[in-house]
């Protein structure tokens, strides 16, 4: 049977029919969102045509190109569907990013002013974002509850109980970081935002830390029109992450977001944190060199802020009770003066007088055990640190001591500091199992131990890669598709794109 052409009267007659079905909410939201589309049209075409790949490429290599233009757009596409009743006919949209980190080795290290060596990763949250006239910020991430500060709201810059564990604080807590240091933001006008990550939440990588710096380079950027040194971005959003969020944390994760590439930190002057860049080329290592693999084994970090806040306050309670027998050093005394910050932790106690103190924190119960081995791993995590950095130096000639450190590493954090499985679920420990079939594959020829916080989420390894391919096929098969990660160390922190 011939079926007839359809006409363009058809086609009208159809359309109209169906306009008629709608309600005029419905009719006028249509109308709204083919506005904002055409609107953003002339911001989505440079990207898909190509223009701003030479910035696209320098950040992501040109295997990413295709995907991260469809990322940009399809931010562009947001903020206008989110926000185009506010933006300006002719709005100046910006482009943000900020990595994601792996910590290489310095396992819980810094909350105690350690010292680690850390790298900024190709996985990274972006933002698109304009400028307006109204003093308030409003940022809307994908999958996410819209987040928003109103800047002439006279509590807009002090923390809110009920907003703890959400993002909402985070962005209260940066803002009002800025105004701390002395950077009006108060009444100020604002901006809109739209974000998306594509670091794993829970993943070990860091998904937090790198919205933080996000936020807080785009507030720099757009409501001071300042560069403000990466070290204070992470010392932001550390502060706003501790005291307005409510996790306890350390400075690793934001400075590593913030300043990017692969860099060791040393933490004695939070206030100054010495930052050394650090030149590693897995590529150059072994026969056909090597690759950085993080596995995500499963579980989920939201529950375990105990647990991470016990690591720092049993290493605090050996501190304590080293100052009150006197065991400090002359850095403590000095410190301590001055009222800088708070120096009460294992960095300014003398490790000699804690060691030959150990049989009396145990027989007396000053501490408790678990508190002793933390204290251990401190200190020799802290020297491993240096052994590292010397074993990426000499090139090819250290890689085997560079294997052998981040084994030992995770061989410490195992069995002194003890974040490999939380207490509370002995039956579930898929850390220690990646971490099992880890070297199962990669004795003598690899290296492998948990990363970041730990007690669930993410194993660290450095794979040969002519064994990538079985290394995650192996992984997969166990903890689920995609989960396992082959990353690129990313030499930019926090930056404003184009």
């Amino acid at each position: 049977m011939n079926s007839k052409p359809i006409t363009m009267a058809v086609k009208i007659d159809r359309h109209l029919r169906h306009i008629s079905n709608l309600n005029i909410k419905e009719v006028k939201l249509m109308m709204k969102k083919a506005d904002y589309q055409l609107r953003a049209k002339p911001y989505i075409s440079p990207i898909r045509s190509g223009k701003k790949d030479a910035k696209l490429r320098r950040l992501y290599g040109e295997d990413q190109l295709i995907w991260q233009r469809k990322r940009y757009t399809e931010r562009v596409e947001r903020l206008f569907a989110h926000y185009g009743q506010v933006l300006p006919p002719n709005a100046e949209l910006r482009y943000f990013s900020a990595p994601g980190r792996t910590e290489i080795i310095g396992n819980h290290t810094d909350h105690n002013l350690g010292k680690v060596l850390g790298a900024g990763v190709n996985l990274d949250v972006i933002a698109v974002v304009a400028r307006v006239d109204t003093p308030e910020v409003r940022i809307k991430s994908k999958g996410h509850p819209e987040i928003v500060v109103r800047l002439d709201d006279p509590y807009a810059l002090k923390p809110e109980d009920d907003e703890k564990g959400h993002s909402q604080a985070l962005l209260r807590g940066i803002l009002a970081g800025f105004q701390k240091r002395g950077h009006k933001i108060r009444n100020q006008k604002g901006f809109v935002a739209a974000t998306d990550s594509d670091v794993p939440p829970g993943s070990g990588l860091s998904s937090s830390a790198a919205f933080e710096v996000l936020v807080a380079t785009i507030v720099a950027k757009v409501i001071l029109n300042k560069d403000i040194p990466p070290t204070t971005i992470a010392q932001i959003a550390q502060e706003a992450e501790e005291l307005f969020y409510g996790k306890p944390c350390g400075l690793l994760d934001q400075t590593t977001s913030a300043v990017g590439g692969c860099v060791a930190i040393d933490f004695m002057n939070p206030r100054k944190p010495q930052i050394k860049k650090i030149n590693m080329n897995l590529s150059k290592y072994g026969k056909n060199g090597y690759s950085l693999c993080i596995v995500n084994t499963g579980g989920d970090h939201k529950d375990l802020t105990d647990d991470y806040a016990a690591i720092r306050a049993e290493m605090v309670q050996v501190a304590a009770e080293q100052i009150r027998q006197g065991f400090t050093t002359p850095e403590y005394i000095a410190v301590k003066k001055k009222g800088a910050f708070d120096p009460g932790v294992l960095r300014y106690m003398n490790e000699n007088s804690f060691r030959k103190s150990i049989p009396s924190l145990h027989e007396k119960g000053l501490v408790g055990d678990r508190a002793i081995l933390r204290a251990i791993h401190f200190y020799e995590e802290n020297r491993r640190v240096e052994r590292l950095i010397r074993a990426i130096r000499a090139g090819a000639d250290g890689f085997g001591d560079f294997l052998a450190a981040i084994v030992e590493s995770g061989q410490s954090s195992y069995m002194y500091n003890q974040n490999i499985f939380p207490l509370a679920h002995p039956d579930k420990q898929p850390v220690a199992l990646g971490l099992a079939l880890s070297e199962e594959m990669l004795r003598g020829c690899g290296a492998w131990r948990v990363h970041g916080g730990g007690f669930a989420g993410t194993i660290q390894a450095f794979v040969p890669n002519d064994k990538v391919a079985r290394f995650k096929s192996r992984m997969n098969k166990t903890f689920g598709d995609n989960a396992t990660y082959v990353l690129r160390i990313r030499p930019f922190g926090g930056v404003e794109v184009f």
